[in-house]
């Protein structure tokens, strides 16, 4: 890109279409450099007087009516341009309708054309100089190959995140080149089979019958490399894929070997015999996944602990999604993680409205980010909650738009984008596109400037009551291990105690030891509340004050360590 950081801007000829071209200019000076709008209708000779006299380093021409008129005027621009001498040392930009813009592409003169199928992306893109040549719909570049450094190259702009992953291995091989070369997706989130997850170095304990169920059933290290060749397309997207439910550290070293993982996902508390996801029991399971983010975090590998949305999907209270958040990212920091991942799943669970939600999320971040530090960086990773997608197509398809609206509220690095056909099917590559072109423009109109929905102060009274209400329950799971370990958050027995005794708890988990007593949970006002009998609300107070009550009296029990339902 020159060094000449002045732009001078024209719709050309008798074109008066300025929304493009001032779109572009505005976009150019957030990214600091100098604009000059020689207006519409303008001349060719005014075009080229303004260039000798003001000497711009990047000339921005626009024009958006016939491509046959089009062409023509084009021509005797170019034509104009290079028989005085002026492209030497400039760059020429065009921008209009997709035909038209075709056109330019074919005409070999211009650095740069954008056309219908551009977006605010691409146009950043070029102006931060990665590179002058822009195709159809990707920039012609190099692309940053880690999470840290596609992050900061996508400044202002989130980086989006999709899962994919079909039945078919043949199927999912070719949607990642689709997806690759549609330049939409920076970081593609492999959906893998359930026998891929858990038995992927047992093949004894495969059932081909359930072969692709849940996503793309990849069994050997061959078949993760060449699911990585095949994104080597287009903007060369990162690849990612979920930690699994055995041999975590074996399937992490292939992971890292050939995908390249670009950061890894992995629960505390799920994924075993708790919600049927494993093979291990409740205690082993918490042993192992701290294994697992010891590993990547000695290898500073960036870490995201995909835990407390997994409580709101079995219906836990609010006050369980901020507390194992905050618990979540504690344990990643103890145990060396620098750069952590937090996911925020918004609408979750269903009938959360976005009001409560985003107070929800506040109470997340405010609580997760004190802990930051010199050695420890959160990064905010936001997506719809799946349960709140509706099986019509199209009333999902607003339901992605309105959900990426409301995540945009509190800024995210990354944005991972649900595909809106996710209730109905697993999504095709041309889905996963169409989603994240939908998410794309309500991020772009977010970014130009969006009322702050954060000071709203019903979110901010829902906020600070559920920040104190988690680091209540925080600090009663710290107390109950307190004398048996060093740190009560690390201990695998303190953590495993705490969800025997129903501190933390669903009304939809697998059953697991004594039943203290009856856990329902009810949307009250958009936001999920414990509830009595009778409907009431209890407080995170109360609830926790009849948990240390049964304690109390059954102080001598011997706390059952492996997952066995008994009482």
């Amino acid at each position: 890109m020159t060094k000449n950081r002045f732009i001078l801007g024209a719709c050309l000829g008798e074109c008066i279409h300025v929304a493009g071209i001032l779109s572009f200019l505005q976009i150019a000076e957030k990214n600091d450099y100098k604009t000059n709008f020689l207006g519409v209708a303008v001349s060719i000779e005014k075009i080229i007087k303004s260039i000798k006299k003001l000497n711009p380093g990047i000339v921005a021409i626009s024009y958006r009516l016939s491509p046959e008129t089009g062409e023509v005027w084009l021509k005797k621009l170019i034509q104009a341009i290079e028989s005085r001498g002026l492209k030497n040392n400039r760059i020429f930009v065009f921008g209009g309708t997709e035909p038209i813009a075709d056109i330019a592409r074919g005409m070999g003169f211009f650095d740069a054309v954008f056309g219908g199928e551009s977006n605010e992306n691409h146009v950043i893109s070029f102006l931060q100089g990665k590179k002058a040549e822009i195709e159809q719909n990707h920039v012609e570049r190099s692309y940053a190959s880690t999470l840290l450094s596609r992050i900061a190259e996508k400044y202002p702009l989130p980086a989006i995140r999709s899962h994919f992953g079909l039945p078919s291995f043949d199927d999912t091989l070719a949607g990642v080149k689709k997806i690759a070369e549609s330049g939409t997706v920076d970081i593609i989130s492999l959906a893998t089979d359930q026998d891929a997850q858990a038995n992927f170095f047992h093949p004894e304990r495969q059932d081909p019958s359930r072969k692709g169920a849940g996503g793309v059933p990849v069994r050997t290290p061959e078949q993760f490399r060449m699911l990585y060749e095949a994104s080597r397309f287009g903007n060369y997207p990162l690849m990612r894929v979920y930690a699994g439910t055995d041999d975590l550290i074996k399937l992490a070293e292939v992971y890292f070997r050939t995908i390249n993982n670009c950061f890894a996902a992995i629960p505390i508390f799920w994924f075993n015999e708790v919600d049927g996801r494993g093979p291990m029991n409740l205690l082993r399971s918490i042993e192992v996944h701290i294994d697992a983010i010891k590993w990547h975090a000695e290898r500073h590998i960036p870490v995201e602990l995909n835990e407390p949305h997994h409580w709101s999907l079995r219906g836990a209270h609010d006050t369980i999604y901020v507390a194992t958040s905050f618990i979540s990212a504690y344990i990643a920091k103890m145990l060396g993680v620098r750069d952590y991942i937090m996911q925020l799943m918004f609408n979750t669970p269903p009938g959360t409205s976005f009001k409560m939600d985003l107070a929800k999320m506040l109470a997340v971040i405010e609580l997760v980010e004190e802990l930051q530090d010199e050695n420890f960086s959160v990064h905010r990773e936001t997506r719809a909650g799946l349960m709140s997608f509706p099986a019509d197509q199209n009333s999902a398809r607003g339901q992605l738009a309105s959900s990426v609206m409301l995540q945009m509220s509190v800024k995210p690095e990354i944005l991972h984008v649900v595909s809106y056909c996710e209730a109905d099917h697993a999504a095709t590559a041309h889905e996963v596109i169409e989603s994240c072109h939908i998410a794309q423009k309500v991020v772009e109109n977010a970014i130009a400037g969006m009322p702050d929905m954060t000071l709203d102060p019903g979110v901010q009274i829902r906020k600070e009551e559920l920040k104190n209400e988690a680091m209540l329950l925080v600090n009663a799971i710290r107390e109950l291990g307190e004398g048996a370990s060093d740190d009560p958050l690390l201990d695998p027995d303190n953590l495993s105690n705490a969800i025997w005794l129903g501190f933390l708890d669903a009304p939809q988990r697998l059953s697991l030891g004594c039943k203290i007593s009856e856990y329902s949970t009810r949307i009250i006002s958009g936001a999920c509340y414990t509830v009595d009998k009778d409907g009431e609300i209890i407080s995170e107070r109360e609830r926790l004050e009849g948990i240390s009550k049964w304690v109390k009296r059954n102080e001598n029990i011997i706390f059952p360590y492996v997952y066995e339902p008994f009482c």
